[in-house]
């Protein structure tokens, strides 16, 4: 039974991985359980220089899902790389360094700086981060900017380049056309939504910023669908995420053409999620008598 996938020259041994923003650095997750299980650990979102985040309330629950608006509070890209990484790097999984950043010029010197470091096997790119030279539109909104910061990044980076892609973009198969065009090796989706919660009896929003990012099993089936409208577009490996609790959630992702699903907010809800997800898709192959993923990766068009 074969669900090992390969990423250029890096091999992931099995298609799950941690993804950002719900993982940390992988502490507290393995006093829980082994490491070496996962196919891959997505850092935390880290940019070239600390951020403090976002103040007020941060998290909300909702139906199905939570709300962040956290910020990227991260203690800079130096940082991570000499005191988080070489955590990682006692475990045989794939690192992504989560890439972010507010400019262009931003982005390339954290990339840089992660493409360099031994630790880090992949650099996965979050363009939903605001853009402040155009007036705080998110690099992933539209395809020119899209294309102009991982044409950018690219550059400078020899590993591979994967890039997240933000469902609130205007036409996302655009996007991800633009950043493959650009020299993405592979694009990860979905990102959170924008979405807002109201305190009725405060008036106001609940989160300082208005509007806050939705996650959660409330946007698996429009994850799943902007997966298979990205995957029957681009000619590189698409990595789904949005919503997944179990083996037959990431299923799902992997029938619309993922390539790799990644485990978010599931692990707030169950710190085993990642595991449980990793034996729900061998427990479905083994029912099904699959013996490699491909034969079911995007068999629904």
């Amino acid at each position: 039974m074969n669900y090992s996938f390969d990423l250029k020259e890096v091999s992931f041994k099995n298609p799950v991985i941690a993804a950002s923003g719900t993982f940390g650095f992988g502490h507290e997750f393995s006093k829980e359980y082994d490491l070496n299980l996962l196919g891959g650990i997505s850092t935390k979102g880290t940019t070239l220089e600390a951020r403090s985040g976002n103040k007020g309330q941060r998290s909300c629950e909702t139906p199905s899902g939570m709300m962040n608006s956290v910020g990227l509070e991260n203690p800079s890209m130096e940082f991570m790389l000499k005191e988080e990484i070489p955590f990682l790097q006692k475990f045989d999984t794939v690192v992504l360094a989560n890439v972010g950043g507010n400019t262009i010029d931003s982005y390339v010197k954290a990339a840089d700086m992660a493409d360099k470091c031994e630790g880090v096997h992949i650099i996965e790119l979050n363009i939903s981060c605001p853009n402040v030279a155009h007036g705080g539109m998110a690099f992933g909104i539209e395809e020119c900017p899209a294309r102009e910061v991982v044409g950018e990044v690219h550059k400078v980076v020899k590993k591979p380049l994967v890039v997240k892609l933000s469902p609130n973009a205007h036409n996302l198969v655009k996007v991800a056309l633009a950043v493959e065009e650009a020299g993405a090796d592979a694009v990860s989706l979905v990102n959170t939504f924008s979405a807002m919660k109201i305190d009725i009896r405060r008036r106001k929003s609940v989160f300082n910023n208005l509007y806050a990012g939705l996650s959660g099993p409330a946007i698996r089936p429009i994850a799943v669908r902007m997966v298979n409208e990205v995957y029957k577009a681009v000619t590189v490996p698409v990595i789904g995420l949005g919503g997944i609790v179990s083996g037959e959630d990431a299923i799902e992702f992997i029938m619309a053409g993922a390539s790799l699903v990644q485990v978010g907010t599931a692990n707030f809800m169950n710190t085993s999620a990642c595991i449980n997800v990793i034996q729900g898709i061998e427990n479905f192959m083994i029912s099904e008598g699959i013996n490699d993923l491909s034969e079911i990766r995007g068999i629904v068009k």
